[in-house]
């Protein structure tokens, strides 16, 4: 079975790619290497071996490129979408580059696929629940007033997707709401690769403790929490990876054509937190900086996951010191042969 991976160079994307691999499926990376490094591709064919990938450097908001795609590779069985812009902060300067990418982008993608009756998954994220009034979050707590264009085009897009399975019954969707993301594969030959300063917390801090930045920025400490910092849930890139393919497997055999799921490990953890973990495992401190809060972080989010156990019998089998260490190895891996380069 052939399945597609939307923005498949990515962070998650690489690493659902492993999963699918280990479960005998061929995999279609697609991807226009804006936000990815090509090396990626390399670092999988070294994992994986080349006879069950294929890249394809496509860009999703073109739909002569997608209906090509589509044309060339006739018998794809599923769909998997992660291609979107995705740095919060980026999106409150640059909104229009947002709706552009992730709203017509999904557009492009679902014109070409829906009539073709393809099982399809979303990447979603919790930013459409906003701040939700109680915690854990569950699926059916309402969207709330995005703190982001991003969250909006996440939205934006779950809401598409309701639309369309209404009105086609035979076109079967599923949105994975996912929290905070860290870690690297178990080989180290994959992990989060960012171009540029990371986003994210756990980059930033391995960056930190190898010497590639002089110390960590705190985005606020004085909010509404036991210790003044935002509280995530983290979860394992090799859990959530897991948690696609499951979830694919669930729309081949399924009655129903629409599903919600949150992807986390329903424990909230501190930035401080966080960083006391760290420096547990690296044996040093981490040089830290509060500055001030970041426009679009909310305070708290952690997830009630026990839908998805429930119904795909999914379980996580990695803590957040395994992702912490895994990370620490990817990034260890990247320094020794000089393949990150800080802008």
């Amino acid at each position: 079975m052939k399945i597609v991976i939307t923005g498949g160079l990515g962070y998650i994307g690489a690493h659902i790619c492993t999963v699918l691999n280990q479960k005998g499926y061929k995999v279609i990376l697609v991807d226009n290497l804006s936000n990815s490094f090509i090396k990626m591709y390399h670092q999988l064919i070294a994992l994986l071996g080349e006879e069950s990938i294929v890249f394809e450097k496509k860009d999703i908001t073109q739909s002569d490129e997608i209906k090509e795609l589509f044309q060339k590779h006739s018998d794809i069985n599923g769909v998997i979408h992660l291609a979107a812009l995705k740095s919060v902060n980026q999106s409150i300067t640059q909104p229009l580059s947002y709706y552009q990418n992730n709203v017509g982008g999904l557009i492009t993608l679902l014109s070409e696929i829906k009539s073709k009756n393809i099982p399809f998954i979303f990447s979603s994220s919790c930013t459409v629940y906003g701040q939700a009034d109680q915690l854990p979050i569950k699926e059916t707590s309402p969207f709330k007033s995005s703190f982001s264009p991003y969250g909006y085009t996440k939205q934006i897009g779950e809401l598409i997707i309701k639309d369309i399975v209404k009105s086609n019954d035979s076109f079967k969707a599923m949105c994975l709401r996912y929290f905070n993301p860290i870690g690297a594969h178990p080989s180290a030959m994959i992990g989060e690769w960012p171009i540029g300063e990371p986003q994210n917390l756990v980059p930033l801090m391995t960056q930190v403790g190898i010497g590639k930045r002089k110390e960590l920025k705190i985005f606020g400490d004085t909010y509404n929490t036991p210790d003044g910092t935002c509280i995530r849930d983290y979860i394992h890139v090799m859990d959530l990876a897991e948690a696609h393919v499951l979830g694919l497997e669930y729309l081949f055999s399924s009655n129903s054509n629409h599903y919600i799921y949150n992807v986390g490990l329903g424990k909230g953890v501190s930035v401080k937190e966080m960083i006391h973990r760290f420096e547990k495992i690296i044996e040093k401190p981490i040089r830290q900086k509060v500055s001030k809060i970041r426009e679009g972080d909310v305070p708290v989010a952690y997830a009630d996951a026990s839908k998805i156990k429930t119904q795909l019998s999914w379980q996580p089998k990695y803590s957040i010191d395994d992702a912490l260490l895994s990370a620490w190895k990817w990034e260890k891996q990247l320094h020794s042969h000089n393949d990150f380069q800080v802008s």
